[in-house]
Formats: structure tokens, C-alpha cells, sequence
């Protein structure tokens, strides 16, 4: 997990509190060299299925894709599977998941700064 200290680190530790209260398993990837570029969150629910989330801050305001996160995000979009960005821990944040997969709708805003 992120150092605490960090913005988005604070983010992930409030969805992963609300998440758990709503039922969801949650397992946190660690970022070390053999999962470099997978979502934050692995997220499972006994009624909704499976979900990869990554956690970033409201409007991509300092945060950024790495390399190896878009280069694995294409990858796993090409073979059905879906990352869904979430910027906070509130309900109409957390209703993201049972919509289509998000992370794409980042890029552009992303590129708006930078």
C-alpha cells in the first residue's frame, strides 16, 4: 500500500472501509516489480462480481498513470477486463462499479494538464 502520508493513500484507505461495510472482499496489490502496472484493488462481492479499481485524487488533480499502468490497463481492457478509477469513498463514487469501466474517461483529463 502507498505511504500514508500520501493523498491517495488516505483515498484507498477510506474505500477500503466503506467497501469492506458493504460486503466487498478487498485485497490490496502491493506495487512491487512483478505487479507493477495492476489497479490498486482487487474487489470481489458475492451479488456483483469482481472488480479492479484504481485509486486516484478528484480530477486527476497530482495524480498520473505510470507507463506500466496504461501499458497493463490497455492489456487488460483488450480481454474483457475492467478497471474502474475511484477518487473518494462516497456512495455516488462507489455506484462507479456498477457501471461500465472507467479508467479510459481519465485520459482526457489527464492530458488536460499536462
Amino acid at each position: 500500500m502507498r505511504h500514508l502520508n500520501q493523498p491517495e493513500a488516505l483515498i484507498q484507505v477510506q474505500l477500503i472501509k466503506r467497501l469492506k461495510e458493504l460486503d466487498w472482499f478487498v485485497k490490496v496489490t502491493h506495487g512491487n516489480m512483478y505487479q507493477s502496472g495492476f489497479p490498486d484493488l482487487y474487489c470481489a462481492h458475492r451479488s456483483f462480481g469482481t472488480r479492479w479499481i484504481e485509486v486516484k485524487l478528484p480530477d486527476m488533480k497530482g495524480s498520473r498513470f505510470t507507463a506500466a499502468q496504461l501499458d497493463t490497463f490497455h492489456r487488460m481492457g483488450a480481454v474483457g477486463v475492467g478497471i474502474w478509477i475511484l477518487t473518494c469513498s462516497t456512495d455516488a463514487e462507489i455506484r462507479k462499479l456498477f457501471g461500465p469501466p472507467n479508467w479510459y474517461m481519465y485520459l482526457s483529463i489527464m492530458h488536460k494538464d499536462g
